[in-house]
């Protein structure tokens, strides 16, 4: 069955529902991207003071507490636990990142 073939009811609803859906995609990227500055901003912090870059203490209680969130909204923890989890990895990166070069601008 081709798009054409589709009624022109459900054909209105597919495009209604792709749009929220685009629009709560372009939501999600913004709020990462508003995240990651605040993240930044930590790992300035950690550098400055010579902080470790990963948190595990940290790490653990927002998994939990993300996890009883998704359980709230109806969404599978295990999803939301993975999608913490690779966020989480992707700042550690960025705070090794503004580590290295914090102690190289010590060093020079």
């Amino acid at each position: 069955m081709t798009t054409r073939e589709i009624d022109e009811s459900v054909s209105a609803e597919l495009t209604r529902l792709r749009q929220s859906i685009d629009n709560i995609d372009a939501a999600v990227v913004h709020m990462l991207a508003e995240r990651f500055k605040c993240t930044q901003q930590v790992g300035h912090l950690k550098a400055a003071h010579h902080l470790p870059p990963a948190d595990p203490a940290r790490e653990s209680r927002q998994i939990a507490r993300l996890r009883q969130l998704a359980e709230s909204a109806h969404l599978d923890p295990a999803f939301a636990e993975k999608l913490l989890n690779f966020i989480v990895a992707e700042v550690i990166r960025h705070h090794e990142r503004i580590a290295e070069e914090s102690a190289t601008e010590e060093r020079a």
